[in-house]
């Protein structure tokens, strides 16, 4: 497949906020290696800033099912689209505003491989702080039901990362059993826990720690990882005011103006 030209296509779409049924034919990655090749492409050329960790997606079975995908894929955090709490953005640059309240990650440390695979207690040892978080998932396609591949490529339709703040003390806690709650303008609008995304927070790191070597990556000291939707999602309006509130761990809030 053409990798550079699927990249040129995917960042003119974001730039003129153009939204299209799929790819075309030439453009449609036929694997997950060449689409992150084009993920790459598009990422360098966002012009957002640095590398600040990862982005989980579909690792929850209302995400997969809305996108009819059956296995998680990954993005890019970036350092000029992540905001602190409180953070007010700009409606209209973007197509669409999902909103997803996730848990985030810290890593203290250069994760290594082990036989067999990491799990939700090996990698355990490697968070030093989980950060309560809303995601904005963008896309410019007509359809969710796009696929795993042209998910991946456009940089897993990653638009903004909004980060509370970091729990340091947070071992006590069984992430799994972690209640979510959003409110929308001061209203509930939807609930869940962290057993939404793969059984468990920790299981989602445990992937990716084990994914991203099979593509000549690797999970580094510093990197911020946000795991997955763990509610139902919707779409902001202009206007609102969406505070997700993790039991334990923290609240985070993102508005649009």
């Amino acid at each position: 497949m053409d990798v550079e030209g699927a990249a040129a296509e995917l960042l003119a779409m974001r730039r003129d906020q153009r939204i299209e049924p799929d790819l075309p034919d030439e453009l449609r990655p036929s694997d997950l290696a060449e689409a992150y090749a084009v993920q790459s492409l598009v990422v360098a050329g966002l012009g957002l800033g640095g590398m600040i960790g990862y982005k989980c997606a579909c690792t929850s079975p209302i995400a997969q099912a809305a996108l009819q995908i059956d296995r998680p894929v990954y993005g890019r955090l970036l350092s000029d689209s992540t905001s602190a709490d409180g953070a007010t953005l700009d409606p209209e640059r973007f197509v669409h505003r999902v909103v997803e309240a996730e848990f985030g990650l810290r890593v203290a440390e250069d994760v290594d491989p082990i036989d067999g695979g990491h799990t939700a207690e090996t990698i355990a040892d490697y968070v030093s702080a989980v950060i309560p978080a809303i995601e904005i998932v963008d896309y410019r396609y007509e359809s969710w039901d796009i696929g795993a591949l042209q998910v991946a490529a456009d940089n897993a339709i990653h638009g903004w990362w909004v980060q509370g703040e970091p729990l340091t003390d947070w071992r006590h806690l069984d992430l799994g059993d972690v209640p979510v709650t959003v409110e929308r303008n001061g209203d509930i609008a939807t609930t869940g826990s962290g057993a939404n995304v793969l059984g468990h927070p920790l299981n989602v790191l445990a992937w990716l720690a084990d994914e991203l070597p099979r593509f000549g990556g690797r999970l580094r000291a510093g990197d911020l990882v946000t795991t997955g939707v763990t509610t139902d999602v919707f779409e902001a309006e202009s206007g609102d005011r969406i505070a997700a509130h993790f039991d334990g761990v923290g609240s985070v809030a993102v508005s649009f103006s």
